[in-house]
């Protein structure tokens, strides 16, 4: 093959797959904390790709003749160098070099094709192009941030408005907008020759707003978060001033007071035996803290007499001592009346659910006390003078609703049966749903101050496009808070900031007991982590070129023929992962933030569904062979779309991480009914340790990366004659250097297969 690329070669795939697990850990300052997109994939692994399918194999691996030993040398030179530049976040001097290998290859192939000598040069002049990488399913933007870092012009393509608001953020406007500038009017930079304020970059623009927002929602709700007095505090306790709730600073909070993390809830449903008629929790576990020497959970008692159980904070050095189990309570949506042994099943609670008669109870507070890095665990009973009556949450949201004229997410929660979707059986009909009164009084406020803030912006004298870059971003962490504070979440009792986020997995099943965070606690998952999480993360996007983001379908791309170089793109997994009803969890929130912004892409109710590509057969009246042709005829329709703006002799490179070989080989005939032949296939381990499912089984431990290119002719071959022999050769070779990497399983036949 001429012009063979490097990923069609060689790959060190051990090395890149443990950076890019390790890189999976890495939460600080990575572009992943900007907002959440499903099954993103790991930067340096997106960033092997982008090289490899850029730099030819004779970079590293002479092409004159089967010299092994100068084969096996060009081979362990090409592990080295990628090895030293497939690391997070990068050494700027590798990656450099490596901007080079790839303006030299494409300076010698726009030589080629022009027939006029191009150089390095002139293609970083702007005299000639940058070689053009498109990605066609972008989702959170991972391949084409690297394609920029590595030096290429890139573009990106989804149809999801949640992730074309995720790409301008990640993709466009720090980028643009990252540096301070002196000329340009803002808030927080230095003052200019005229005295006044300049633009402090993106980051500190972020900052100072976001403490802007931070100040006027926290005086307007602060008292519904009020702080605890702390039981073991012995001094007098001064009295909690109103001018405390202006400031995110912890140095403000006032001796002998805790301030609330979380708060742990339990959903209830009425005992089930009408002579009983006693409040159920359905909570599932009650752990507070398990960690080593600490063990701190909830110990359910249920008072004679009464008909609701109280809780009671246990703590000990070992779970042993604690003398129950936090972990022996309802199972699989059944739980048992604690007063009189009656099972409330699954399919009553349902019921109970559609007919609106599901509550929740609060069972703890976890708090931080000042000068002290572990928590405090409080039982609601003992601190319930501190919790704001729900009147009072409820006559608060609706003055919030009726001044900034919408309301609670009323949208319609997709159809019961929908794909990752569990919850609607149980009552949950609207988005709304997923949120309690307080937390959607908070998300709603945060959500219309930071619309003043973008007003705000305009009587500063900021520029229109500055002002609407902030705004975003600003949006994005208001859909980050919304994530770590529905009622979907639960409590983290092994550290962290208390909360995990509501998509722990592409899917939203029920949740029986869940963790609200304070969205004022600096040191859970706040408002005010937010803004300082996110502006950080904008360190992995600095870079002097910036993409280009299109909103539309990859079954019609809106570029010329012949127009790329290469196509590296994460298509969606056959049925893996509902992006779109998943993404409307956030589509809601942006709707209210930002929707007026963008209102091309916020214009409906609800995420774009019609064109998705994926095998849902609720789209299909059930129907499940109905849906996968559907998935099918579509990935075809973009894979050709994909080989129409190729360049004659470029690259398409699919990243796949379905869980099933089904879902590969359905991948793979699409790509054949588009007209590429598979020439590579690397399976890369781009996820956390501790797989759910075991290698040993049927489901995929890896992303597969598939090099394709465009099917030159007609012509086929007899299988028997001319194709089996060389299948055997190359299986054989194949099988025995992947098996010494360490590759077996699913993971070892696709590999073989594709090669």
């Amino acid at each position: 093959m001429s012009d063979r690329r490097l990923i069609e070669d060689y790959l060190p795939i051990q090395a890149i797959s443990a950076e890019a697990s390790r890189e999976k850990s890495v939460r600080k300052g990575h572009i992943s904390t900007l907002h959440l997109w499903w099954a993103r994939r790991p930067l340096v692994a997106c960033r092997a790709a982008v090289y490899g399918a850029m730099v030819p194999a004779s970079q590293f691996v002479p092409e004159n003749g089967p010299d092994n030993k100068k084969q096996s040398l060009g081979r362990a030179n090409a592990a080295k160098f990628i090895e030293r530049l497939c690391k997070y976040p990068g050494n700027p001097a590798v990656i450099k070099e490596a901007q080079r290998h790839i303006l030299e290859a494409h300076a010698k192939r726009l030589t080629e094709e022009t027939g006029k000598p191009v150089t390095i040069e002139d293609i970083e002049e702007g005299r000639a192009p940058r070689p053009k990488v498109l990605d066609m399913f972008a989702g959170g933007g991972a391949i084409p941030l690297e394609a920029l870092r590595l030096g290429c012009e890139a573009y990106a393509l989804d149809l999801n408005p949640v992730a074309h608001i995720i790409q301008l953020c990640t993709l466009v406007y720090p980028q643009k907008y990252g540096k301070p500038d002196p000329n340009v009017r803002g808030m927080t930079g230095p003052k200019n020759a005229k005295g006044e304020t300049t633009w402090g970059g993106l980051a500190d623009e972020v900052r100072y707003w976001g403490e802007w927002v931070l100040k006027k929602v926290k005086a307007e709700i602060g008292d519904l978060y009020p702080l605890i007095p702390d039981p073991e505090y012995k001094g007098n306790r001064p009295a909690v001033q109103a001018e405390m709730w202006q400031s995110s600073d912890k140095e403000s909070i006032p001796p002998g007071y805790l301030v609330p993390v979380a708060y742990l809830w339990t959903r209830t449903v009425r005992c089930k035996n009408p002579t009983c008629g006693a409040t159920v929790p359905l909570v599932r576990q009650t752990w507070l803290c398990k960690k080593k020497d600490r063990y701190v959970a909830l110990r359910m008692i249920a008072p004679k007499g009464e008909k609701r159980v109280r809780f009671e904070v246990k703590e000990s050095r070992t779970e042993k001592g604690l003398g129950f189990d936090p972990a022996g309570f309802s199972k699989g949506g059944n739980a048992t009346c604690p007063f009189c042994g009656t099972v409330a099943d699954s399919e009553y609670i349902k019921v109970e659910g559609c007919t609106g008669r599901l509550d929740e109870q609060l069972m703890a507070i976890a708090c931080t006390r000042k000068g002290n890095d572990g928590k405090v665990y409080l039982s609601a009973d003992d601190v319930a003078s501190s919790i704001p009556e729900r009147r009072a949450v409820v006559d608060a949201l609706q003055k919030a609703g009726q001044r900034g004229g919408f309301d609670v997410p009323n949208e319609p929660l997709p159809p019961r049966g929908t794909l990752g979707f569990r919850i609607q059986a149980y009552g949950l009909s609207i988005w709304g749903d997923l949120f309690s009164p307080r937390q959607s009084l908070s998300l709603l406020l945060l959500a219309m101050v930071v619309r003043e803030a973008e007003m705000a912006m305009e009587v500063e004298g900021y520029e229109r496009d500055q002002s609407v870059a902030v705004t975003t971003v600003l949006a994005a962490v208001v859909d980050r808070l919304a994530d770590f504070n529905s009622r979907m979440c639960v409590f983290n009792y092994t550290g962290g900031r208390g909360v995990v986020h509501t998509f722990g997995r592409h899917a939203l099943p029920m949740v029986w007991d869940f963790a609200e965070t304070n969205p004022f606690n600096p040191d859970g998952a706040s408002w005010i982590s937010g803004i300082e999480d996110v502006p950080a993360a904008f360190g992995d996007a600095a870079m002097p070129l910036f993409a280009s983001v299109e909103r539309g379908s990859a079954t019609s791309l809106p570029w010329a023929d012949s127009s790329f170089d290469a196509v590296i793109t994460d298509p969606p997994y056959y049925d893996n992962v509902p992006y779109a009803d998943i993404s409307d969890f956030f589509y809601v929130w942006l709707k209210r933030t930002v929707g007026h912004l963008y209102p091309a892409h916020f214009a409906t109710e609800l995420t774009p569904k019609k064109k998705e590509a994926v095998a849902e057969p609720v789209r299909h009246g059930g129907n499940r062979d109905a849906a996968k042709t559907a998935y099918e005829d579509m990935m075809a329709e973009s894979f050709r779309e994909a080989g129409r703006v190729l360049k004659p002799g470029g690259q398409l490179t699919v990243v796949y991480a379905h869980k099933t070989t089904l879902g590969w080989s359905t991948l793979v005939d699409a790509l054949r009914r588009a007209g590429f032949i598979v020439t590579e296939a690397w399976p890369l381990d781009t996820e956390k340790p501790g797989r759910l499912r075991a290698q040993e089984s049927a489901a995929l431990a890896s992303s597969i990366f598939l090099v394709a290119r465009k099917r030159e002719g007609g012509l086929t071959g007899s299988y028997e004659d001319e194709v089996r022999s060389e299948l055997d050769k190359i299986v054989r070779e194949r099988v025995d250097s992947l098996w010494k990497m360490g590759i077996t399983g699913a993971d070892l036949v696709i590999a073989a297969v594709g090669a």
